[in-house]
């Protein structure tokens, strides 16, 4: 079982008014994660809070205050059990263990825009650098899908260096190349759109990651402490398949989905808005915490 707690503080000079915000906090319960327990807590005291599914199906919480405050503190605490998918080679459907496919004619209406390029490439950067995974192994035989997408995979993390990055959004596909370094979220687009050029159906996933270093044990992640992304791939036969090009990660071992989106800017966990002076305001902290507990989940301590 995971015990998560994420806590986003924005610190202002003078009192402001707080707005409506829009979290994005709750995981979703699915055939590989069970949610046991959660608890959000709100200082000050929301107004109301409500929830609601987005265009893409995930757990979004609507917050309306009506007062002053000179600090807003967000928690989320969450426990949850999750099941580690299989791991590679995945039950691809004949057709789609060799690279290029072509989605079915049931499943291209539904995958719609994620197939769709969503960044310019004028200079073709992204396209050249894709293109490099789409080629065989040995000369002559086909190009395998899987391998290619695990190339890729493996390039991002060992060719590229990571940057945390305090500054909202993400860096163009193209920028994150020329600039050979990023954050988990660049990655996760450059990734996103390097596979789209290639004509695969792609997806934003952010969420949250597991250290096992924090609990003592053998291993090493980069984006452990905050939030987390990483990419999603349609492969016909595996359905939605997990790459983490961060870590070089293939598949849902220790990667825990809250949102999965079309777009980046379309996963934000906390967005909201405030009125006061722009001097106010004095930054926000945000602390994450993933933590690993055995036991069986009906012993489990409640969390409220």
């Amino acid at each position: 079982m995971f015990r998560i707690k994420h806590v986003t503080t924005y610190r202002y000079a003078n009192p402001v008014t707080l707005g409506r915000h829009r979290l994005m906090f709750r995981p979703r319960d699915s055939h590989d994660l069970r949610l046991l327990d959660t608890r959000l807590s709100i200082t000050p005291e929301a107004k109301e809070v409500r929830w609601l599914h987005d265009v893409f199906g995930n757990s979004v919480a609507i917050v309306d205050f009506d007062c002053q405050a000179g600090e807003l503190c967000l928690v989320s605490e969450i426990l949850l059990e999750q099941f580690s998918g299989d791991l590679p080679p995945f039950a691809l459907e004949d057709f789609a263990r060799t690279y290029p496919f072509g989605y079915s004619s049931e499943d291209s209406p539904d995958l719609g825009r994620t197939i769709e390029r969503h960044y310019p490439d004028p200079n073709h950067i992204v396209d050249s650098w894709a293109k490099q995974f789409a080629v065989a192994e040995v000369a002559g035989e086909p190009v395998q899908t899987l391998p290619l997408l695990e190339r890729m995979t493996l390039a991002i993390k060992d060719g590229f260096s990571y940057r945390a990055r305090d500054a909202e959004g993400t860096q163009s596909p193209a920028e994150t190349i020329e600039l050979g370094s990023g954050s988990c979220r660049d990655f996760a687009l450059l990734m996103m759109e390097a596979v789209r050029s290639l004509g695969f159906a792609a997806r934003f996933v952010s969420g949250y990651i597991y250290d096992p270093q924090v609990d003592g044990q053998a291993g090493q992640i980069t984006g452990g402490g905050a939030t987390h992304a990483w990419v999603q791939v349609y492969l016909p036969g595996a359905g939605w398949v997990e790459y983490d090009p961060t870590n070089g990660i293939v598949g849902n071992k220790n990667l825990i989905r809250v949102a999965v989106t079309r777009d980046p800017h379309q996963a934000v966990p906390v967005a909201g808005q405030w009125t006061g002076a722009p001097a106010d305001y004095l930054g926000m902290t945000v602390a994450v915490s993933v933590n690993w507990e055995s036991g069986s989940p009906d012993k489990a301590a409640r969390l409220n």
